[in-house]
C-alpha cells in the first residue's frame, strides 16, 4: 500500500562547528550534521583540479591518514562528484571522534597540492561538532563502503532459548573474560561452518572497527570482510554479519548481539523507471524478536529527507507493503543527475541518484531499531547518439562543424589528423579554432572551424571545375573525474567549384621539343610521366632530358631523337614528331591530364641521295605501330634487307638501279622511287610503307676545260680549326663605344634602345659571311631556361613583338675590314611578366649564328632565307652568349 502517513520522531540535532585553517579560505568548506552522520562539503571553486589527501585528527592531535582500508574500518566516506564538489562523510562514532556527553566532534585535516608529489601542499583543518542525543536501542547504517551497528550497553537480556541454543558462545568467551580487562575484548562470528572467535586486536587487524562509549557498543564491517555472508531475503541480496560481542563491565560479563545486514541489490530498471525494493523482515536482524511494527519510513536524496509534498512533486512513489518497502523513481527525475560513461569505446550516459531510506521499526526484543540505508543507484549504460551539424560557409571558404550534445563532465582535450595529435590549446597553430558553447541546462557542444586551405584538410580533384575538401579528424575527450576517454571521428566532405586545371604550351627548336606546364590548384600530387617513365629529376638526367621546375610551372625538354619521341608521319615536307607528357595521380596512378607537343622537322637526315646513284634511307617506327620488328623491314625487293638495325629504325644503303627501284622522267628531272615495307604474318597489306624518292637534274650542260700543265705547286691541305665570335652591346647607334666587361650588368630603362653587334673574329677570309639564325632573351645565363622571348627567328624579326627588331647595315671603316663578318641589330628594353607583375630581374641575350659561303648563296637552304635574300650559308653554325 502507499504510505499515506509518515511519522517523524522529534530529534534534537545541533551543530557546533569550529574551523582551523592554516590559510584563510572562507567559504570553501561547509558542514552539516545529519543524525548519526556528519558531512563536510569542499567547494569546486577552490579544490577543482587539485590533488587532495585526507587525515583524521584525534583528541590528542595525532594525525591518521585516511586510505581506503581505514575509511571502511573507521567510518569515513569520500565522494568525488564530476562537477568538482568533494564530499567527506563520517559517522559520529568514527574511530577518532571526540565524545563529550552527547556532543561528537570530528576533526579532519586536508592537504591540497597542485602536483601528485604534494610538495608545497597547503594544509587545511576542519572541525565539526554535532549534538545527537536521540539514540535508539539499536541503530544500523548501510554506507556505500561499510556497514555499522551500534547497540546500547544496557542491552536486553539474552533470551534463555538463545543461551541454550548458543552455549558455545559463552564457552568460548568465558575464559578470556575472567582474565581480560574491563570493556570490550572479544567477538564471535556465526558462520555456516561454525563459530569463529576473534580478540578485539585480531578483529581490528582483519579490518573490523570496534568501539565503545559510555552507553554504546559499535561494530563496523567492510563489505569485503571475510566473515560477511550473502543472504537472500525475498529475492534481494543482503551482505550480513551475525556476531556476538562480549564485554566486561565491573564484575559482570555481557554479550551483545551485533548483527548487521545491508542490501546490495534490489534495484530493477525499465526504460523510464527505477524500482528499489527493501524487505522489512531481515532474518539476521530479527532473530528472537516478534511483534514487528513500523514506526517511521522516510525517503531522501543526498542525505536530505523529503516531505510527502516533495516526494509527490518529484514524482517519486513510495509503497509500504507488509513485507517490503518499494520506491519508484522516474529516470531523469529531480534529485539525480546524468553522468557520462564509456562502454566498449562508445559514448553514453547513466542516470545516478543517491537515495537514503530510513526505516524504524519496533519489536518485543530491541524496542526501536533505526535502519539507515544510503544507496547510490546507477541505471545501466545507455548509448547516446551525438549530433554532427555541418555549418560550412562556402563563401568565405570556412569549414564549421558543431559536435554535441555533451554533459558537463566531458571535455575535449585533443584532436588527431592523419599524422598528428594536437591538444586544444595548440589548435590555433595548426589553423583550427575550437569553441565551447554551453546551453541553459548545463550541457554543451563544441564548434570546430578551419579554413579550406589548412594543410590537414585533404583536397581532391573531382571534376573539370570542382574539388572535394575533406576534414577528417578524430576528437579526443576525457570524462571527469573518472578520467575515462573516448574518441569521436568527424568527417566533413565539401564540394567546391574552384578547380583550376594545369595547362601547357610548347614549341620546338632545331634539336628539341619543349613543353611547359603551368600548374593549377589540383595537381599538387600529380606526377609527370613520359610513356611509363616517371620523370623524376634523376630520370631526366639519365635520359638527357631537361626538367626545370620553379613551383608554379615546369618545363620539359626532350631531344628530337630521344626514345620517347614519337614519329607520327614522314612526308617530303618533313618528319612530324611529338612527345606526350602525362600527369598521373600519385596514389592511384590514374591518368589525370595528357599534354603533347608536335613539330615537323626536316626529313633530310632520313634520305641521302648521293651523286654516284647511292640512296641511304632510314625508316623509323611510327606512332601506333611501335610493335614492329625493324629487322624485318625490306625494300620492294624482299632480298634487300637493312644494313643497320636498331630498336626504333632500320637503315638501307642501295643503288638506284637495284632493289626494285623505279625511275621516271619529268622535264629535266629524273626521279627514283622505292618503298620500305613491313608485312605482318598472313597479310598481303603492308603494315608499314615509307616512300623514298631521289631526284636528279638532267640535260645540264657542263663546261669542261683541259690543258697541259706542269705539276702543280704544293698546296695547303684542308684541316680543322675553330672560329671565334664576340657578342657586344654598344652605348649608342654609332657603334663606336662598346660596354666593357666591368660595366656589366648594364642598367637600362624600359623601351630604351639596346645596340647589339655580333662579329666573327680572327678571320681574313673575305668569302665568309656571318648570318644571324636566332636571337632570344632569358632571365638566366642558361640559354635553354624559361621564360624566354624571341628577338630574331630564322634570321627574321619576331612578328609577334610589338617593338620589332631593327637591323643596321655595317660599312667598311678603320675598325671593320670585312663588313660581312659582322651583324648589327637594335631592340627595345623590356622585362618579363608573371601574371600582372613585372619581373625586375637581369636579362641575358643569346644568339645562334651561321657562317655561310658568300660566293654560293643557294648551296644550302640554311643560308637562303627570305628575310635576307640571295645569301648562301654554310651549314655550320655556332652559339654565342
Amino acid at each position: 500500500m502507499v504510505l499515506n502517513l509518515i511519522l517523524r520522531l522529534s530529534l534534537l540535532i545541533g551543530v557546533l562547528a569550529s574551523e582551523t585553517w592554516t590559510q584563510d579560505r572562507p567559504g570553501f568548506m561547509s558542514s552539516e550534521c545529519l543524525g548519526s552522520l556528519l558531512r563536510i562539503t569542499l567547494s569546486a571553486d577552490y579544490f577543482d583540479d587539485k590533488y587532495l589527501t585526507f587525515a583524521a585528527v584525534d583528541q590528542f592531535g595525532t594525525i591518521w591518514e585516511i586510505d581506503e582500508a581505514l575509511a571502511s574500518q573507521c567510518g569515513y566516506t569520500i565522494v568525488y562528484y564530476y562537477w568538482g564538489t568533494i564530499e567527506f562523510r563520517a559517522s559520529i562514532l568514527s574511530c577518532y571522534s571526540h565524545i563529550e556527553g552527547d556532543v561528537f566532534t570530528v576533526t579532519v585535516q586536508i592537504k591540497v597540492g597542485t602536483n601528485p608529489d604534494m610538495k608545497n601542499a597547503a594544509t587545511h583543518s576542519k572541525t565539526v561538532s554535532c549534538l545527537y542525543d536521540s539514540w535508539h536501542p539499536r541503530e544500523l547504517i548501510c554506507e556505500t563502503n561499510y556497514m555499522e551497528v551500534s547497540v546500547r550497553r544496557k542491552v536486553p537480556q539474552i533470551m534463555p532459548e538463545m543461551i541454550e541454543d548458543e552455549p558455545e558462545d559463552w564457552a568460548l568467551a568465558f575464559p578470556e573474560a575472567r582474565e581480560g580487562a574491563a570493556s570490550l575484548w572479544q567477538i564471535v562470528f556465526h558462520l555456516p561452518a561454525g563459530k569463529k572467535a576473534l580478540l578485539v586486536s585480531d578483529a581490528q587487524d582483519a579490518g573490523y572497527g570496534l568501539n565503545t562509549t559510555d552507553t554504546r557498543i559499535l561494530l563496523r564491517v567492510p563489505y569485503s570482510a571475510a566473515e560477511a555472508q550473502l543472504v537472500k531475503v525475498q529475492g534481494v541480496t543482503f551482505s550480513a554479519v551475525r556476531s556476538s560481542t562480549f564485554y566486561k563491565q565491573r564484575w559482570m560479563i555481557f554479550m551483545a548481539d551485533t548483527a548487521v545486514a545491508c542490501p546490495i541489490d534490489g534495484v530493477d530498471y525499465t526504460n523510464d523507471t527505477i524500482t528499489w525494493s527493501v524487505p522489512k523482515n531481515v532474518h539476521p536482524l530479527s532473530a528472537g524478536a516478534t511483534g514487528f511494527e513500523d514506526v517511521l519510513i522516510e525517503v531522501g536524496v543526498d542525505l536530505h529527507k523529503l516531505s510527502p509534498t516533495e516526494i509527490a512533486s518529484m514524482k517519486y512513489v513510495v509503497l509500504n507493503d507488509s513485507d517490503v518497502i518499494t520506491i519508484k523513481i522516474p529516470i531523469g527525475a529531480e534529485g539525480g543527475y546524468y553522468k557520462t560513461h564509456v562502454n566498449d569505446g562508445e559514448h553514453g550516459t547513466k542516470y545516478i541518484i543517491n537515495m537514503i531510506l530510513e526505516h524504524q521499526w519496533q519489536d518485543n526484543r530491541w524496542g526501536v531499531t533505526k535502519h539507515t540505508i544510503i544507496k547510490k543507484i546507477e541505471t545501466p549504460f545507455k548509448h547516446v547518439q551525438l549530433n554532427l551539424v555541418n555549418n560550412t560557409n562556402y563563401n568565405i571558404r570556412l569549414v564549421n562543424v558543431t559536435i554535441g550534445v555533451f554533459l558537463p563532465d566531458v571535455e575535449l582535450v585533443n584532436f588527431t589528423t592523419e599524422t598528428t595529435t594536437v591538444s586544444v590549446p595548440e589548435a590555433f597553430q595548426y589553423g583550427y579554432e575550437i569553441y565551447e558553447t554551453t546551453y541553459p541546462n548545463g550541457t554543451k557542444s563544441y564548434i570546430i572551424e578551419a579554413a579550406f586551405d589548412v594543410p590537414s584538410i585533404k583536397k581532391e580533384y573531382m571534376t573539370e571545375d570542382s574539388r572535394i575538401y575533406t576534414l577528417n579528424v578524430t576528437l579526443g575527450f576525457v570524462i571527469y573525474p573518472t578520467s575515462q576517454t573516448f574518441t569521436v571521428p568527424v568527417i566533413i566532405v565539401s564540394v567546391v567549384k574552384d578547380a583550376v586545371l594545369p595547362s601547357a604550351r610548347g614549341f620546338c627548336d632545331g634539336e628539341n621539343l619543349y613543353l611547359t606546364v603551368i600548374r593549377g590548384n589540383v595537381d599538387q600530387n600529380w606526377l609527370p610521366f613520359i610513356s611509363n617513365l616517371y620523370l623524376s629529376p634523376e630520370a631526366a638526367q639519365k635520359h638527357n632530358y631537361g626538367l626545370n621546375d620553379n613551383g608554379t610551372h615546369f618545363t620539359v625538354r626532350v631531344p628530337l631523337h630521344a626514345p620517347h619521341v614519337l614519329y607520327e608521319d614522314i612526308h617530303p615536307s618533313g618528319i612530324m614528331t611529338s612527345f606526350h607528357l602525362i600527369m598521373k595521380d600519385d596514389n592511384s596512378l590514374a591518368v589525370m591530364r595528357d599534354f603533347s607537343i608536335s613539330c615537323r622537322f626536316s626529313a633530310k637526315e632520313l634520305i641521302d641521295c648521293q651523286s654516284n646513284g647511292t640512296m641511304t634511307v632510314t625508316a623509323i617506327k611510327l606512332a601506333g605501330i611501335e610493335d614492329l620488328d625493324t629487322s624485318l623491314f625490306h625494300l620492294r625487293d624482299r632480298q634487300c634487307k637493312p644494313a643497320l638495325v636498331t630498336e626504333r629504325a632500320a637503315t638501307f644503303i642501295f643503288n638506284v638501279n637495284s632493289c626494285g627501284t623505279t625511275r621516271k622522267f619529268e622535264n629535266t628531272v629524273m626521279t627514283y622511287e622505292n618503298d620500305v615495307l613491313y608485312f605482318r604474318p598472313d597479310s598481303n597489306m603492308p603494315a608499314y610503307k615509307l616512300k623514298c624518292i631521289c631526284q636528279y637534274m638532267i640535260n645540264e650542260t657542263i663546261l669542261v676545260q683541259y690543258g697541259v700543265k706542269n705539276n702543280p705547286a704544293p698546296s695547303i691541305e684542308p684541316g680543322f680549326g675553330s672560329l671565334a665570335l664576340i657578342f657586344r652591346l654598344f652605348k649608342e647607334r654609332t657603334y663606336s663605344d662598346a660596354y666593357k666587361e666591368v660595366d656589366y650588368p648594364v642598367a637600362k630603362f624600359l623601351k630604351e634602345a639596346l645596340y647589339f653587334e655580333v662579329e666573327l673574329l680572327n678571320s681574313e677570309d673575305p668569302q665568309l659571311e656571318l648570318q644571324l639564325e636566332d636571337c632570344w632573351s632569358t632571365n638566366s645565363q642558361d640559354g635553354s631556361s624559361h621564360p624566354q622571348w624571341a628577338i630574331i627567328t630564322n634570321g627574321c624579326e619576331n612578328s609577334e613583338d610589338s617593338y620589332q627588331t631593327i637591323f643596321h647595315n655595317v660599312y667598311h671603316n678603320s675598325r671593320i675590314k670585312f663588313p660581312k663578318h659582322l651583324k648589327r641589330f637594335e631592340v627595345k628594353m623590356f622585362t618579363f611578366m608573371q601574371d600582372t607583375k613585372a619581373l625586375l630581374e637581369q636579362l641575358y641575350f643569346h644568339c645562334r649564328v651561321i657562317i655561310c659561303d658568300a660566293r654560293r648563296p643557294t648551296s644550302d637552304f640554311l643560308c637562303a632565307r627570305r628575310c635576307i635574300p640571295r645569301r648562301e650559308r654554310l651549314a655550320k653554325y655556332k652559339k654565342t652568349s
